[in-house]
């Protein structure tokens, strides 16, 4: 049975090298190792052009060339019999390998020396795999193929729920009960303020809950600006920063006004998938896994479905929320606050919160915090709609038009992290309640 390219998708994962051997003009041979070797299609293999000009020169001057592919999980090796076709040096193709590169090459602290120079295209002529002196590993080790029927029910999960938080909530249970991963997050865009917020997590102690990731930094970034998803499948090198803080977290958020950015000490695989509705990235969910080459292809297409689901559910649930705001709330004056004195410190200059010197959350949801505590004092009531919240911030913040929800659950959410005097619930369709525990006192003059 002649072998495909279809049928060594573990060798392109980047793990173990591959090797590229060449010839000069005069048959003086050379061989190099190669970062990545990407298939194309059944026919064809691109491989990345860093640093090598000898293997360049050989192959412009012998197109014949042999390529080395290993299978990460067996250790089968193959031997391809390749020919040069063409160079790259932009296009979609070329655009994919760079950034890839960049991905993997930034966990090593390599991303400024890992450059990109081109995207080799070799048309392959042959595959044979090479007889091992040595049994190799009888199967792969991994889960069971995605089963489709699960995939459906987690799709029609997500496209019932009339509420944000349960959009992505229900997104992350489909990562965990379709594809079996523990460990993951979603993350809401943040335009004004450059960067990504956490809105969702599972399999984290701390949540990580109103963490941000700054709009281009590692698979995150790479996945938002480029709108692909971004992947590595073996971590084994990387250089790991910011051990979990446990104990010390509170105190660090309430001196940097920073939320710790939750990790899994022992990942192998960590893959970042761009939610996006026509074309507009609003979201990346991102996924990590303890084991060596975790996301295959079939998973890669799974989880793009459920995060192309979720970000299809939360626009609509956005403009459906939009439409069917009331104008303004009912006007029942409160009764007076039970309990002792709740300071509130709002900071104009990052529209951080502080709830009796706790950090709380900043930007767009602190603003709507700030805001509905200072109708409740002036006003004495404690129920808002998302339309007045919308047009009153809107002067200072014309992006709160968008994600008004998501920001709404991540404030939302950390009150309820924080077991803050002050929360938030949810009363009907554009519709909010401030319940509150005490005398609010706001100091919202501080910079």
């Amino acid at each position: 049975m002649s072998l495909r390219l279809s049928d060594l998708s573990a060798c392109f994962e980047g793990v173990i090298p591959s090797i590229i051997a060449t010839a000069a003009a005069d048959g003086m041979p050379n061989i190099s190792y190669l970062s990545h070797v990407v298939r194309v299609d059944d026919d064809h293999v691109a491989l990345s052009n860093q640093f090598f000009a000898k293997t360049a020169a050989n192959v412009r001057a012998n197109p014949k060339v042999t390529l080395i592919l290993v299978d990460g999980f067996t250790g089968d090796q193959f031997l391809l019999d390749i020919g040069f076709v063409r160079s790259l040096e932009a296009g979609a193709l070329f655009d994919k390998i760079a950034r890839q590169l960049k991905a993997s090459s930034a966990q090593i602290g390599m991303s400024d020396v890992m450059r990109l120079r081109s995207a080799d295209i070799f048309r392959v002529h042959g595959i044979e795999k090479v007889p091992s002196p040595v049994e190799t590993a009888a199967a792969e080790v991994g889960r069971d193929p995605v089963s489709l029927p699960a995939l459906s029910q987690a799709i029609k999960l997500i496209e019932q729920q009339a509420e944000a938080g349960e959009i992505i909530d229900s997104l992350l249970r489909g990562v965990r009960s379709v594809l079996g991963y523990s460990n993951a997050l979603v993350l809401i865009r943040d335009n004004h303020r450059g960067c990504l917020m956490t809105t969702g997590s599972i399999g984290y102690a701390p949540s990580g809950l109103g963490s941000e990731i700054a709009g281009g930094d590692g698979l995150i970034g790479a996945a938002v600006t480029s709108g692909q998803t971004i992947k590595v499948s073996d971590m084994s090198r990387v250089r790991r920063f910011g051990e979990a803080i446990g104990r010390e977290a509170e105190a660090v958020e309430n001196t940097t006004r920073t939320v710790a950015f939750p990790q899994l000490p022992t990942a192998m695989s960590q893959i970042a998938i761009p939610m996006a509705v026509r074309g507009t990235v609003t979201g990346v969910l991102f996924v990590e896994s303890e084991m060596r080459l975790a996301f295959r292809e079939e998973d890669e297409a799974a989880l793009d479905i459920l995060a192309g689901q979720a970000a299809s559910a939360l626009r609509a649930n956005e403009l459906e929320a939009a439409a069917a705001e009331p104008r303004s709330a009912a006007a029942q004056p409160d009764a007076a606050p039970a309990g002792g004195e709740i300071r509130v410190t709002h900071h104009r200059f990052d529209d951080s919160i502080f709830v009796d010197g706790t950090y709380i959350v900043k930007g767009v949801a602190g603003t709507l915090l700030r805001l509905m505590l200072e109708w409740h004092l002036k006003e004495r009531r404690s129920e808002f709609t998302n339309r007045e919240m919308r047009l009153a911030a809107g002067a200072r913040l014309p992006e709160i038009k968008d994600n008004l929800e998501t920001r709404l659950l991540l404030l939302r959410r950390r009150l309820e992290e924080k077991q803050a005097p002050i929360q938030i619930t949810r009363v009907g369709r554009g519709r909010v309640r401030l319940e509150v525990k005490g005398l609010i006192i706001l100091d919202a003059a501080r910079t």
